[in-house]
């Protein structure tokens, strides 16, 4: 099916919400069947004990520990507010930052970030006064620690549902805020699957939002799925790439398949490249990734870099390392949700 297509159903007993474009997989989010802090979760914690040469110190949640990066100025037994940033990963701390994110469809509130922004992606001057003139009617009185960030949907919104938004966000930030007396506790829980969708996928407006129970098997969602659980992945012209996460890094193979013409590994290559976010995202992989490229001449590898540094643009917390010694590129992505194989599992 053509076109931007959201998904609500469930697999199994959990809800689930997928998103296709153009009949292509782009969005998926299972609810996990864990109590595990997920990312977007706010708890109140409490400091524990620094690590000496890695710039952060673990914290104390409810039923584990947290670690918190980059931090200074905190002692053992402070209680303060964190906000989960990535999956818990088995033997390891859960990863939190103490800059919190209020986040509604419409409305972002930033502690500790105060001013009063709106998304660049708005570019229309009357519609950014008229933004601005809601930014500054809903924060006034504010607690000064609060900033504003009005998301690139308000341009379609209507206005009472902006004002909506940041009234509520900023009375739930300013209730979090207060709320520092006490031992560790959950007091913001993580979006579930729906709830994500609504507020995450509607901008740009998709073309249909299909709610309906059975909905993902008439789209092919539960096809693409299954696509996603296998190492192997088909690339135009007869080319393939295997996707294989180990305990330290992702291993990533590039192979040109029957194709034996002199631009073959270029165009497996480039085929890859533009796939592997998406790929890595929907698959719930981050960390080190290592990508051993079909062979290609060292002159080529220009025209690669530029499209990898394209297709990784949209991906935020990527960092391209670049080439080794050995001949392969080396890169870091942000795991910024459960891995989908033990999500299924």
């Amino acid at each position: 099916m053509k076109g931007r297509v959201v998904l609500l159903d469930r697999i199994g007993d959990r809800a689930a919400a997928a998103m296709m474009v153009d009949g292509v997989l782009e969005e998926l989010v299972v609810d996990p069947d864990t109590d595990a802090p997920l990312p977007g979760a706010i708890y109140r914690a409490v400091a524990d004990r620094p690590m000496k040469g890695q710039g952060g110190i673990f914290v104390k949640l409810p039923g584990g520990s947290g670690f918190l990066r980059q931090v200074s100025g905190i002692a053992p037994g402070q209680r303060l507010l964190v906000q989960v940033t990535g999956p818990t990963e088995e033997g390891k701390a859960t990863p939190v930052t103490a800059r919190l994110l209020f986040k509604s469809r419409f409305a972002i509130i930033t502690p500790e970030a105060p001013g009063l922004n709106i998304s660049r992606r708005i570019r229309d001057e009357e519609a950014r006064a008229d933004l601005a003139a809601l930014a500054t009617a809903g924060m006034a009185g504010a607690d000064p620690r609060l900033g504003l960030i009005l998301r690139s949907a308000c341009a379609e919104a209507e206005p009472e549902a902006v004002a909506e938004d940041i009234a509520a966000m900023r009375g739930l930030a300013e209730a979090m805020l207060a709320d520092l007396d006490g031992g560790p506790e959950l007091l913001l829980d993580a979006p579930g699957a729906h709830d994500l969708a609504w507020r995450d996928w509607l901008d740009p407006a998709p073309d249909e939002v299909v709610t309906e129970d059975g909905c993902f098997a008439d789209h092919g969602v539960h096809e693409a799925i299954d696509a996603l659980l296998a190492a192997e992945v088909a690339l135009p012209g007869g080319g393939h790439m295997v996707i294989e996460p180990t305990r330290a890094l992702v291993a990533v193979d590039v192979n040109t398949g029957p194709d034996t013409s002199p631009a073959a590994a270029l165009k497996a290559n480039v085929a890859a490249a533009r796939d592997l976010p998406r790929q890595l995202r929907l698959r719930g992989l981050g960390g080190q990734v290592v990508i051993d490229f079909a062979p290609v001449p060292k002159r080529d590898r220009t025209i690669l870099d530029q499209v990898i540094k394209a297709a990784f643009k949209a991906e935020g917390e990527a960092n391209l390392a670049g080439w080794t010694s050995l001949g392969l590129y080396e890169m870091t992505r942000r795991r910024d949700r459960l891995a989908l194989r033990g999500l299924l599992a």
